[in-house]
């Protein structure tokens, strides 16, 4: 991730040995408590980010995205980014080169972890790289780019507002960010920001590139992951999470994921 385990002491890691291997992929793992948070950075490679368990949240200025153990972020070279740990995870951070960029997605973006790339991904977080790299690392290296290419972008991306901190629909966002169960209508929300109800409608769109339920919509699906993921029962995840019902949630976590809560936390 560039940063060390908190047990480390938060420092930034030292990549000087990995910066000069001369693989074209290389990467590091790491151990993270719940409520940790690795502050902004960023890195002059292409950046793939992985829990392999856990619930990670990265934030960047061009959103926020929440990662499950089946998906990634994909983030290009040069973004600052910030990493949040809901729940304890480990996680691995892959730094591609900027030649091999290119290749990869044009955007930051979620891709789903298949079987293979969850190898590949493993192994080259865990190479050790105080030797002279070999064959095997470079070919793992490559067949990873060509993996990752292949997989499809997942719908956990939360566009975050443009604009300056003075943006009100920032302060929306974050609020519900805070809550995700704060049942406050757009209505309400213009009342407070003594705006008009199409004002707020807006500029929340022209911030976000979403409506404000959309948008809601999407943070409180997002959220819930967190909970389902801590064993909560989903009904009680879904009155948190601002549903009126089981049904309610499930119905909605179903055409957004495709799959019901239920097949999720399975699966965890």
């Amino acid at each position: 991730m560039g940063f060390s385990s908190p047990e480390n002491g938060g420092h930034a890691l030292d990549l000087s040995t990995k910066d000069t291997c001369g693989l074209p992929v290389f990467g590091v793992a790491v151990r993270y408590p719940a409520g940790h948070i690795v502050p902004l950075h960023k890195h002059a490679y292409g950046h793939l980010i992985y829990a392999n368990h856990g619930l990670l949240r990265v934030e960047a200025e061009s959103g926020q995205w929440l990662v499950p153990p089946t998906a990634a972020v994909w983030l290009r070279s040069g973004v600052a980014h910030r990493l949040v740990a809901p729940v304890a995870l480990q996680a691995c951070g892959l730094f591609v080169r900027e030649d091999v960029c290119p290749r990869l997605p044009e955007r930051d973006c979620v891709v789903h972890v298949s079987g293979l790339l969850r190898e590949l991904i493993m192994a080259l977080a865990q190479a050790d790289h105080t030797t002279i790299p070999s064959k095997r690392i470079h070919l793992l290296g490559e067949l990873l780019v060509e993996e990752l290419h292949t997989q499809p972008a997942l719908p956990l991306h939360l566009p975050w507002p443009t604009g300056d901190a003075g943006n009100p629909v920032q302060h929306v966002c974050q609020a519900l960010l805070d809550n995700p169960g704060d049942s406050a209508t757009a209505v309400e929300w213009a009342d407070r920001l003594a705006m008009g109800d199409k004002t707020f409608h807006r500029r929340f769109l022209q911030s976000t590139g979403m409506t404000f339920g959309k948008w809601r919509q999407q943070l409180r699906l997002m959220s819930s992951l967190t909970l389902l993921m801590q064993g909560i029962p989903i009904t009680q995840v879904a009155l948190a999470s601002g549903y009126d019902s089981h049904s309610a949630y499930s119905t909605a976590f179903s055409k957004q994921f495709g799959r019901p809560p239920s097949v999720f936390a399975a699966n965890l």
